[in-house]
């Protein structure tokens, strides 16, 4: 597996992985029923924010997008998302693509990295985040309506470089 930076040609790849993902309702707050430019203005980061692939020869396996949290006095923190196709999953797609992430924001100057809403539920994210050192600094709970759990709770989790 080789992670790189993502280029157009990669987009008919990523645009099932996101669009399954995303209707899957299980793990993202983005809108089930965007179309595929909305997907595409959402998930490719204008620089000086990065977007990345991880693959296997020319098969996509997951993507990750990564830049500032938020503008001004708060860009010095980073904030990065991970998507890994169903069939990529456990097989370590989605730790390279957060380790790759975090040495992209120590490389760049950030003081650390924040994720502001990862579903409690999803306990494989939060269990790979916590094993690389994030912490969860608050939980909103019901902010997220999972399709099958309900109202559960969203992390922000935290990692100061």
């Amino acid at each position: 597996m080789h992670i790189r930076p993502f280029v157009e040609t990669d987009w008919p790849q990523v645009w099932p992985i996101v669009r399954d993902v995303v209707q899957a309702q299980e793990t993202f707050v983005f809108d089930p029923a965007m179309t595929m430019s909305q997907a595409h203005d959402i998930w490719v980061e204008r620089a000086p924010g990065l977007t990345v692939v991880a693959v296997d020869g020319e098969r996509v396996l997951g993507t990750a997008k990564m830049g500032a949290n938020r503008p001004g006095p708060g860009s010095h923190v980073s904030t990065a998302s991970f998507m890994v196709a169903g069939d990529a999953r456990g097989r370590g797609v989605g730790t390279a693509l957060c380790q790759f992430a975090m040495a992209w924001a120590r490389s760049d100057g950030y003081a650390g990295m924040q994720f502001n809403a990862v579903v409690e539920s999803n306990r494989s994210a939060v269990e790979l985040y916590r094993r690389l050192g994030f912490d969860i600094v608050g939980t909103v709970p019901g902010a997220f309506a999972h399709p099958s759990l309900g109202r559960v709770g969203l992390h922000v989790m935290y990692y100061a470089f």
